[in-house]
């Protein structure tokens, strides 16, 4: 499963699931439940995200996503092992990134544009959707059905609502490799400066930082307080 896997990465993946283990004050019993609900809002975000850059590349021409077996919703095709487990238990994760070759594009900042912003707006559009059904469900739903089986499938809808607007929010942050960074990347033109390949090709390590230092959390709690006040409320 982790096979090729940076171990450094399985470092600090092992210490933020420890710390937040730790630090997360909920019993065994309570833990298990909201980790079984959380699956298919976690299936779903990562699997659409990753879907709609492959579809919207594809649709702008380039072949490579049809070849390498991403124009589908199967999750098996989408799903990163360690991006899987990382949003599960450490609360920030990703799918397995699309290929893309803007060679093939018309218009190469304007589809590059497109493709980058293709899987946030997705989330986005599903935790919308997630957020009708809830409220929905809120007002029509009967005590005795919220007592059982209603109960849990608002619980699911809850996660899959919440999942979604904290993977809008985590990818557009501006550090590569995230799809904030290509999207301010193709609106300002960056790759024509000098210093924007080693920024690049040190992204990942400076967005572990951020994370293990809580910046991002500190980002991505407040916006996504925003979007649950302004959407369930």
């Amino acid at each position: 499963m982790f096979r090729n896997v940076n171990p450094a990465i399985l470092i600090i993946l092992v210490v933020l699931v420890v710390n937040r283990l730790l630090n997360s004050g909920e019993s065994l019993s309570d833990w298990v439940y909201d980790t079984l609900v959380s699956l298919p809002g976690i299936i779903i975000a990562l699997t659409f995200h990753e879907a709609a850059h492959g579809y919207v590349s594809f649709w702008l021409g380039d072949p490579t996503p049809k070849i390498q077996g991403r124009l589908s919703l199967n999750p098996a095709h989408h799903i990163d092992p360690v991006g899987f487990v990382a949003l599960l238990i450490a609360g920030f994760g990703w799918g397995e990134p699309v290929q893309i070759n803007p060679n093939y594009y018309k218009h190469r900042r304007r589809d590059e544009f497109l493709v980058s912003i293709a899987g946030v707006t997705t989330n986005f559009l599903l935790a919308l959707i997630a957020s009708f059904i809830i409220k929905g469900l809120m007002y029509s739903m009967t005590e005795s059905f919220y007592a059982g089986i209603g109960g849990v499938l608002l619980d699911i809808l809850v996660y899959v609502f919440g999942i979604n607007i904290v993977l809008m929010v985590f990818n557009l942050l501006p550090v590569p490799p995230l799809d904030g960074f290509g999207i301010l990347t193709q609106i300002f033109d960056l790759q024509k400066y000098d210093w924007y390949w080693k920024l690049y090709q040190n992204g990942f390590p400076i967005l572990m930082i951020l994370i293990i230092f809580n910046v991002t959390d500190k980002i991505i709690g407040p916006v996504s307080g925003f979007f649950y006040n302004l959407l369930l409320f």
